[in-house]
């Protein structure tokens, strides 16, 4: 089984991260711009909860009160402006009309504004040292809904985006598969278990001992096993992790099929964080070319570049 996806993957976004000036004071800011041509590989789809509730640009700012997004949609905490003005009801509608033109588009990813009352999923305030109330109120129906989820800021560090960019492949390709037969699912884990050990070696593991043995499972259970794997796939990994997995992949290709990399250093040599991401592109590239699977990256999803083509940096761009 070759794990390859080959349309242009849909990717939701807060609008004013996608060069929207909606957000309360008129502001916006366009974080997919740092993606360079990578960029045009996606199919976008800016939304403004706020600005489908009806309310207009500029605003006065609305903040979340008794609760969360979650207690939100359960009655028991409201969203009023800051001279009090409930706008619940807006609030409803306006996230409503917006998870409807994610479901009609097939949208399965959101690049989400952090710290907005309404985007928010791990913070809801503006100040950083404050969480607010997460998540917040269109935030709570991501998370709810399953979507795949990336922080906006994230995208403006090479290291943080690849590794979003590599799971949201994972995700997108295995949210497709039919895990219906224990053969497949085999082939499927066998793919996927090198990344998700990198996430969580124990729940991995758990994972893999129970693929191990199918026939102690009933086909009841599939696809809460896949839903266990989505979920994992959507937890963001850590730069150490990261790192770590890097010289440990190098290690068996080297070994294994003789691929060289003079791009690929030492672990313990010290470098930023851009570098590694450039690293991890180029041994992405080379493995590509050669056929190989790269337990870090199963799943393809752009072309690598042919022989005499520019490579690429890790934001997309040409390397002069």
């Amino acid at each position: 089984m070759e794990g390859f996806i080959d349309t242009k993957i849909g990717i939701g976004i807060s609008a004013c991260q996608f060069g929207g000036r909606v957000r309360y004071n008129g502001k916006g800011q366009d974080v997919t711009r740092l993606l360079g041509r990578e960029r045009s590989d996606f199919i976008w789809h800016p939304l403004c909860p706020e600005v489908m509730s009806g309310m207009g640009v500029p605003r006065v700012p609305v903040s979340l009160r008794g609760g969360n997004g979650d207690d939100f949609w359960e009655g028991r905490a409201e969203v009023k402006s800051r001279e009090g003005e409930n706008l619940g009801e807006w609030m409803r509608k306006g996230c409503a009309s917006c998870l409807d033109t994610l479901a009609r588009s097939g949208v399965r990813a959101f690049v989400f504004m952090e710290g907005s009352p309404s985007c928010g999923v791990y913070r809801t305030s503006l100040k950083n040292k404050r969480l607010g109330h997460p998540p917040g109120i269109f935030g709570s129906l991501l998370l709810r809904e399953g979507f795949f989820l990336i922080p906006a800021q994230d995208l403006q560090s090479p290291i943080k985006w690849w590794d979003w960019r590599r799971r949201l492949f994972a995700f997108v390709w295995l949210s497709d598969q039919a895990f219906a037969a224990p053969s497949e699912i085999v082939e499927i884990w066998h793919l996927l278990k090198f990344l998700c050990q990198e996430i969580s070696r124990a729940q991995a593991d758990e994972i893999g001992r129970r693929i191990a043995d199918m026939k102690s499972l009933s086909n009841r259970e599939y696809p809460g096993l896949k839903k266990e794997i989505l979920d994992l796939l959507r937890r963001p990994s850590e730069v150490r992790r990261i790192k770590q997995a890097l010289w440990k992949h190098y290690r068996f290709l080297n070994k294994r099929f003789g691929i060289e990399s003079e791009a690929v250093r030492m672990p313990d040599d010290e470098r930023g964080v851009s570098k590694i991401a450039s690293e991890l592109l180029s041994l992405e590239i080379l493995t590509s070319r050669e056929g190989l699977l790269f337990g870090a990256v199963p799943i393809h999803y752009r072309r690598a570049p042919s022989a005499g083509e520019p490579e690429l940096d890790s934001g997309g761009n040409e390397e002069a």
